[in-house]
């Protein structure tokens, strides 16, 4: 499989996780590697504190309104990204303002009646971001969305909230919303969701609990998953640093040959780690893995988000040798 022929299988890539194992910068290379393939990707982003912006070099933060994050034409042939945050009061203002109700739209946000509405109505806060979601999907506002889902445990609730929604409202424009989201999530041509998890124990045994929930409550498509923070292969370890040194002409003493040693085995260790785990979440979720290598660096930029849209292309694309 292609990029181009993954990223168009639908509409809609909502990208979730347990925190801390990388989903932003998934949705950032997602994106970047569907701008690469000449699509022009949409980033949507719904908790409002991601640092999407500095991935692709930009100052600030994420706005309700669409503002473009890569220029089109980079290289030659590449589709722009754009990005916008997405939160439940914008939208409702959004909509009501729409349905010439700005007036009551001003007042409800100002005196902050829409907490009471959505204790009153669970479910509601997610209704309102997933609606305008499906609203930009239908708008075709992007050849494809990329979703910045919350982390694991409140993405079930945020798409699980259609379904509830259809059993508390019977009629009416809430009713109504809830179920064109249900069909939106329902449907593996408008919407997918690509898990991500790290190759350690607890991730992996999240994203396993997570997968299969989504699969029982809410009937979402699943893509392959995405396993980040991959050690890439490292040639050379199992030489020891003596004989490498004298083949190379350099002289160690013994406790630096000691420090390699240590390192090397590390190395090792930390690989058949990982190994051990993706077998064993290949095993538990018949899915499709899609590996991003880890990138040892203390800051993530422009730069490491080329190399890691370029190495999830090259994942993808090793998909039709399965």
């Amino acid at each position: 499989m292609d990029s181009r022929a993954f990223c168009t299988s639908s509409r809609i890539f909502i990208v979730a996780g347990k925190g801390g194992v990388g989903k932003t910068t998934v949705s950032a290379a997602l994106a970047r590697m569907a701008a690469l393939a000449g699509l022009s990707p949409l980033i949507v982003e719904v908790e409002g504190r991601s640092g999407l912006t500095a991935l692709f070099g930009r100052a600030g933060v994420l706005g309700y309104g669409q503002i473009e994050l890569a220029a089109a034409g980079s290289p030659e042939g590449a589709g722009a990204v754009q990005g916008r945050t997405i939160t439940p009061d914008d939208a409702l203002l959004e909509y009501l303002d729409d349905h010439g109700m700005r007036r009551l739209s001003r007042r409800l946000t100002r005196t902050g009646m829409i907490d009471v509405v959505a204790t009153a109505v669970p479910g509601i806060k997610d209704i309102l971001v997933l609606g305008k979601v499906k609203q930009l999907e239908r708008e075709r506002t992007a050849d494809v969305i990329i979703v910045d889902a919350p982390a694991a445990g409140h993405a079930i609730t945020f798409l699980e909230s259609a379904h509830g929604l259809l059993d508390a409202a019977r009629a009416g424009p809430i009713r109504t919303q809830a179920q064109e989201v249900a069909d939106l999530l329902n449907d593996p041509a408008r919407s997918q969701v690509i898990l991500v998890t790290l190759p350690e124990e607890t991730p992996v045994n999240e994203l396993v609990d997570t997968a299969y929930a989504l699969e029982d409550r809410v009937g979402v498509a699943l893509g392959p998953v995405v396993v980040n923070g991959v050690y890439p292969p490292l040639a050379g370890l199992d030489v020891d640093p003596l004989d490498a040194a004298a083949e190379a002409g350099i002289g160690l003493d013994p406790e630096e040959a000691e420090a390699l040693r240590a390192a090397a085995a590390f190395r090792h260790q930390r690989v058949e780690l990982q190994q051990q785990q993706t077998a064993r979440l290949a095993d538990a979720l018949p899915l499709p893995q899609l590996a991003v290598p880890f990138l040892f660096t203390d800051r993530l930029g422009r730069p490491e988000l080329e190399r890691l849209a370029h190495a999830l292309t090259d994942a993808v694309s090793a998909l039709g040798g399965e």
